[in-house]
């Protein structure tokens, strides 16, 4: 029993891994066996980004939030599953508030692993063509055909050597090794919020001031004047008036008497 095996590693990504898969590539599927095994090729490591804001409009399956920096930013058709943990309880697009007060917690995990793909058959060489082809006889009597890269070595009795050191009839096992690394990236979304504060009772230390119904006042009797007398009534008689007369006419009859003498002497 003679043992080969063709072992592989893509390292540099997969460009790497395709150039290198030729290596032993099969033109029939049958009688080989695939095993795939997954091994982490480093520690993870966790990114955390947190945004926060305000819930500035709420309509349907609609959100309006207005961000930290100011920017206004449009959630538009939010599925009934996405909730929010405020004060304990999970509320969906519908419970939730203008005013209330959310974050979002992004933690982003990055694993590398390596995924190791080991593809084996079992058969007689029934012929070789080096150093490029081998043509098996597999177990349920058919023959296959695989390519043999350039440069590969064989391991025969514990001693190294090309297609050219196998022979017809030599029973081997073949097996075709491929590392692929690889990232895994996972994420987890943890949303909070606030409720907005109720608005604040009055207190009761201040004065308020509260309007006083008084009862309004008896009305004011405001008497009216009576109307003017068309004519003044008769109150004294005319005799002070004929004395004021005559000492007015004695007064002017003595100065003209004056006014004569005066004249008399002058002339």
């Amino acid at each position: 029993m003679i043992s080969i095996k063709f072992s592989n590693k893509a390292v540099h990504g997969l460009l790497a891994v395709g150039a290198l898969c030729i290596a032993f590539a099969l033109t029939a599927s049958g009688q080989v066996q695939t095993s795939t095994s997954t091994a982490p090729a480093g520690p993870p490591t966790k990114s955390i980004q947190v945004e926060r804001g305000e819930i500035v409009y709420v309509s349907g399956n609609s959100v309006v939030v207005k961000m930290e920096d100011g920017t206004l930013r449009h959630f538009d058709n939010v599925p009934e599953t996405t909730t929010i943990t405020v004060d304990g309880k999970q509320l969906n697009v519908h419970q939730l508030t203008p005013g209330m007060k959310v974050e979002r917690q992004t933690i982003t995990t990055t694993t590398p692993r390596t995924i190791t793909t080991v593809k084996t058959v079992t058969g007689t060489v029934w012929q070789v063509n080096p150093p490029n082809m081998v043509i098996l006889t597999l177990e349920d009597g058919k023959n296959q055909q695989f390519k043999i890269p350039k440069g590969q070595k064989f391991t025969v009795n514990g001693q190294e050597t090309d297609a050219f050191g196998l022979k017809k009839g030599m029973k081997i096992d073949a097996q075709k090794i491929v590392e692929q690394p690889e990232t895994l990236i996972t994420q987890q979304v943890k949303r909070t919020g606030i409720a907005p504060p109720p608005p604040a009772a009055p207190n009761p230390d201040v004065p308020m001031l509260v309007a006083e119904e008084r009862p309004a006042p008896p009305p004011v009797e405001v008497a009216t004047a009576e109307p003017a007398p068309k004519h003044l009534p008769k109150t004294a008689s005319n005799l002070p008036l004929i004395g004021l007369l005559g000492v007015l006419f004695c007064s002017i009859s003595l100065t003209i008497m004056a006014v004569r003498g005066t004249l008399a002497r002058l002339s």
